[in-house]
């Protein structure tokens, strides 16, 4: 009997494999670290090899856990959103490095299309703005920059995709070339209401069309893999962007229910049902889920930094020597000591997209020391989030619950500075990583284990653990005020 889902979680520091039950309890997992590469100022790559090889290493660590190929049902795939890979098609080799999301080269290109008076149009088809953050405008510093990826466009072997469409390719030997529609409204290549990429939107951003995978279901069966690779052909039977797993695996599939993920960045989305964001305060629009062909969208604040903050911390400064730390240093003092970090290491996301802004540490005294470096790091996490919960109140979708999840999460001295500052309840489950947990949600829908998306959540979801709001409005207002003091130096 086939009871296990294997999931494929690509993050940006990491890559793992993680073996579900179909009770949604994790039975095994595999992890190993991806190397970041910084070849200039605002440019982070990572080697599509790398991704692959440590991906399938870790999948064969995991999958004699579960007692053989035989007891894996499906495969479920979540991957870090518009990181790009360039490959060529007949050797399913690499042709240069993978651009990964949080890259900022190609600002000069949106800020010629900004100028251009193409904005509008973009956000009104896609839900996006023109940011270097979404994959058009990497496949297209690609195809002027890198020769090998414009001599394959040019001999029509070039094949574009984001990592879950790279990991699908290798995981079926080159036999399926295939996007999730979650993974897919992340482009500024497909237009919300669009089944498939829109030819339109590629020339705009000069992308060519016979690049792209097939925009496919989220759940499904969607891919077959190699009978070589894993010890037999197993179903891949969901797929879905990270962001968009983790609203899954939380449960917000109604619409209102939000969720914040705090990982590497932090991002919330508010499900819209089937109703197409239009947002006026430069949130987003995305597909939510795509199942039998039928959407459902999402709102979305997306804020480049979060984890990646105290990673700095730890491996620049030295503040700390593992993440954990930052809890007790901040529970050790009675306040940051006027402090405020803007954490715009990599630009400023929603609501304010500043591509150009950098970061500022600001009200620092000879009285400041580690610990007061460290709980204003996780101060930030609810300053940021507090800025996107009045966007997403002015945009008609205020927040009542804040689900929250990813590696962050855990801390719980910030899961209540978040209650505090926000003012709302913040629930958080006991299992925190629910990105893998709703691409296993998919998986266990898409093969037949359970009869849709809905039931699988309910019956996969686990335990939550509850914050209440404590702090006095006098006290958030003087935080609040000091942090948008510091936000205006950025």
């Amino acid at each position: 009997m086939s009871d296990y889902i294997l999931v494929l979680d690509e993050g940006t520091t990491s890559t793992r494999a993680m073996l579900f039950a179909s009770d949604g309890v994790l039975v095994a997992s595999a992890q190993a670290p991806l190397e970041q590469h910084y070849p200039q100022s605002g440019w982070v790559e990572h080697d599509p090899r790398e991704i692959w090889d440590k991906t399938l290493a870790c999948a064969l660590e995991v999958i004699p856990k579960a007692g053989g190929a035989a007891s894996i049902a499906a495969i479920g795939i979540t991957n870090q959103r518009e990181t790009v890979v360039a490959w060529e098609r007949s050797t399913g080799e690499p042709l240069t490095n993978a651009i990964v999301w949080q890259d900022r080269r190609t600002e000069p290109f949106c800020a010629e299309l900004r100028a251009a008076g193409h904005e509008a149009g973009v956000q009104e088809r896609t839900g996006l703005l023109l940011d270097p953050y979404f994959s058009g405008t990497k496949m297209r510093w690609m195809l002027d920059n890198v020769p090998e990826v414009r001599a394959a466009a040019q001999a029509g072997t070039l094949a574009f995709g984001t990592v879950e469409s790279w990991l699908v390719y290798k995981l079926t030997g080159g036999a399926a070339h295939i996007t999730d529609a979650s993974n897919a409204s992340r482009t500024l290549l497909m237009g919300l209401e669009d089944a498939q990429f829109d030819e339109g939107l590629c020339d705009l951003f000069g992308v060519p069309l016979a690049a792209l995978p097939g925009v496919v279901d989220m759940a499904g069966p969607l891919a077959m893999t190699d009978r070589s690779l894993l010890g037999r052909a197993i179903p891949i039977t969901g797929l879905a962007g990270d962001q968009q797993a983790a609203t899954i695996g939380q449960a917000c599939l109604a619409p209102g229910q939000t969720k914040a993920t705090y990982g590497t960045g932090a991002f919330v989305l508010t499900c819209q049902g089937r109703t197409i964001p239009r947002s006026t305060n430069r949130l987003l629009g995305t597909v939510l889920t795509q199942l039998e062909g039928q959407r459902t969208y999402a709102i979305e604040g997306s804020v480049f930094v979060a984890g990646s903050l105290v990673q700095w911390l730890r491996d620049s400064l030295g503040i700390v020597q593992v993440a954990e730390e930052t809890e007790a240093l901040a529970r050790s003092i009675p306040d940051s000591g006027g402090v405020v970090i803007v954490p715009a290491l990599s630009g400023l996301g929603a609501p304010h997209w500043q591509a150009d802004a950098r970061g500022v540490i600001a009200g620092l005294s000879f009285s400041s020391g580690k610990a007061e470096l460290a709980r204003a790091a996780l101060e930030a996490m609810a300053h940021q989030t507090h800025d996107l919960c009045a966007a997403f109140t002015k945009d008609g979708a205020p927040w009542h619950t804040l689900r929250i999840d990813g590696g962050m999460a855990a801390n719980d001295w910030m899961a209540q500075d978040l209650a505090d500052m926000l003012g709302i309840t913040v629930e958080r489950p006991g299992f925190v990583e629910t990105t893998a947990l709703g691409a296993a949600m998919l998986a266990a829908c898409g093969v037949g284990m359970y009869a849709d998306l809905s039931a699988a959540a309910q019956a996969m979801r686990g335990r939550l653990v509850t914050f209440e709001p404590q702090m006095e409005s006098e006290v958030r207002d003087a935080r609040l005020g000091r942090w948008k003091k510091a936000l205006a130096a950025a």
